[in-house]
């Protein structure tokens, strides 16, 4: 969706459970005249708000959130027009193919810089599909068939959104010190959800995660 003329900022609501990151993303945008916050959201549910009354152009939308998570907003919004550029720390196979799925018309990673975003959010505004090079070729694995997404996803419906994320950090190698940080819990917290991790996926060690987790394309 184009916005009615060429001088009119595409509106944006942005969704993202982290205040800073959300301030960080309206500083990186604050110095366009092509962009526009009009809202902001840091669950499922104020993202839902936000975008039915806001009616935005574009919303950028992080995959895992409080309350079920990117996919349950699209499901959820009433914004006909409106077109999802996911902007997610999350880069693994499942979450950009479940997201486009869902109905995602791109999926960059937090490592864009301010213009890389602008220019993400006016070619998805436009109509255009945006990808991070390497996310591309996770969704034309999928298309091709060579990941088999119904196996990922039926491995991780037995986890929770949060389980996933500490899955994906421990199996790439990160300390449980790392993840509390990444994901601003404790390492108490870490050790739980990794308990957990291992209990659903009937695996025995951190060494067995990373070989389950890089044979479905995970890593």
């Amino acid at each position: 969706m184009t916005s009615e003329s060429t001088s009119d900022p595409i509106r944006v609501v942005l969704v993202d459970d982290h205040a800073m990151f959300r301030s960080g993303v309206r500083g990186e945008l604050a110095g366009s005249d092509a962009v526009e916050i009009v809202g902001e959201a840091g669950d499922v549910d104020e993202a839902v708000t936000a975008i039915t009354a806001q009616r935005p152009d574009v919303v950028l939308l992080d995959v895992h959130l409080p309350g079920g998570g990117g996919v349950s907003v699209m499901k959820r919004a009433t914004s006909p027009a409106t077109s999802y550029l996911a902007l997610s720390v999350s880069d693994a196979a499942e979450d950009v193919i479940g997201t486009i799925r869902g109905g995602a018309r791109g999926y960059v990673t937090k490592t864009i810089t301010g213009p890389e975003l602008v220019d993400a959010i006016r070619r998805v505004a436009e109509g255009d599909a945006v990808f991070s090079p390497r996310l591309a070729g996770f969704v034309l694995d999928a298309f091709a068939g060579s990941i088999s997404v119904a196996a990922v996803d039926e491995d991780l419906d037995r986890l929770t959104e949060r389980e996933r994320e500490v899955m994906r950090l421990i199996a790439r190698g990160y300390a449980y010190k790392e993840v509390a940080k990444e994901l601003f819990i404790s390492i108490k917290t870490v050790e739980t959800h990794m308990s957990s991790v291992l209990r659903k996926l009937q695996l025995s060690s951190r060494h067995e995660l990373t070989r389950w987790a890089s044979d479905r394309h995970l890593l």
